[in-house]
């Protein structure tokens, strides 16, 4: 059995490793101005006490990544809880947050009792000087059930801080729900909120070579000035598209035999990549970022 093309374009371009998947890998890790604002801010809310805060950033541009970070790095004097699927209950997400916090079994108690271990829980998390954090990834999708549970959550508090916070990041529709009188008593709880932008052109350049660099390429020019206009342009700076982007460049490259990546490869690689680059044109946040470009060729196949 033949080798992968990927694989195959490693050798050819002197990678050690894919520099562009789609999954996120700490290993190759970017540390892109448009997180360092989001991680300042989030970093700053939490330390500061703040019983809600937000953090809202289109589709791939990073905000999974951007929560494990947060988990990471907060330190021995935050104990955190994380929920990645909120399609929750009041109850269900209860009993998901003391199991993530290490308080207990929440299997089998009746609410009152389910709501008496939390209280006791955070309550002694905090004598024993640490903050209790939740994150909640694609907070978007959460019932209106649920985010007002959250609310009662945080009402927990002492009379210097409170028992528990909560870390919100989702989608921009996050915003419309806000939004709605129904939830305006939790909207009006939220300290700080940060929008996680698209990268600026050059900061796509930088981050595609610097990836490249962590993946085993020497230094110098792999992408062409012209190349990275036409990733940025068609990706609006999503890094998520710009992996894609980057990923299908490498293929075209390696099935031509070229010894860089130009615009005609990215290009080939747009052609390929429609459906995705569709939601890029259309998104309301990222409109303002670039221009597709209009000429394009058609779909010749990325590898012979």
């Amino acid at each position: 059995m033949s080798p992968e093309p990927s694989a195959l374009y490693l050798a050819h371009f002197g990678l050690a490793r894919l520099p562009f998947g789609l999954t996120p890998d700490r290993a190759l890790r970017v540390d892109v101005p448009t997180h360092r604002r989001a991680m300042a801010v989030v970093r700053h809310a939490l330390e500061a006490g703040s019983g809600f805060v937000k953090l809202t950033g289109e589709v791939g541009t990073g905000k999974t990544l951007l929560c494990r970070r947060v988990l990471n790095e907060l330190g021995p004097d935050f104990v955190t809880a994380y929920v990645l699927d909120p399609m929750l209950s009041p109850l269900a997400l209860r009993r998901a947050l003391s199991q993530e916090l290490g308080l207990g079994p929440a299997t089998g108690l009746a609410p009152h009792e389910l709501w008496g271990l939390l209280r006791d829980g955070l309550a002694t998390i905090h004598a024993e000087g640490r903050r209790a954090v939740l994150v909640i990834d694609e907070a978007q999708t959460l019932p209106d059930e649920s985010l007002e549970s959250l609310r009662l959550l945080t009402n927990l508090e002492t009379r210097e801080a409170k028992l528990l916070q909560v870390l919100l990041v989702g989608q921009p529709e996050l915003d419309d729900r806000l939004d709605r009188p129904a939830l305006r008593q939790l909207a009006q709880r939220i300290v700080f909120s940060h929008t996680l932008e698209p990268m600026a052109r050059d900061e796509v350049d930088a981050y595609v070579h610097l990836r490249l660099r962590q993946a085993g390429r020497p230094l110098g020019r792999l992408f062409s000035h012209r190349a990275i206009a036409a990733m940025y342009g068609a990706s609006r700076g999503v890094p998520r598209l710009v992996n894609l982007l980057g990923h299908k460049a490498l293929l075209a490259g390696y099935g031509r035999g070229d010894a860089a990546i130009t615009g005609h490869h990215v290009r080939r690689a747009i052609a390929d990549s429609r459906q995705a680059l569709r939601w890029a044109r259309t998104s309301r946040r990222t409109r303002r970022w670039g221009r597709l470009p209009s000429r394009l060729a058609p779909d010749p196949g990325l590898v012979p």
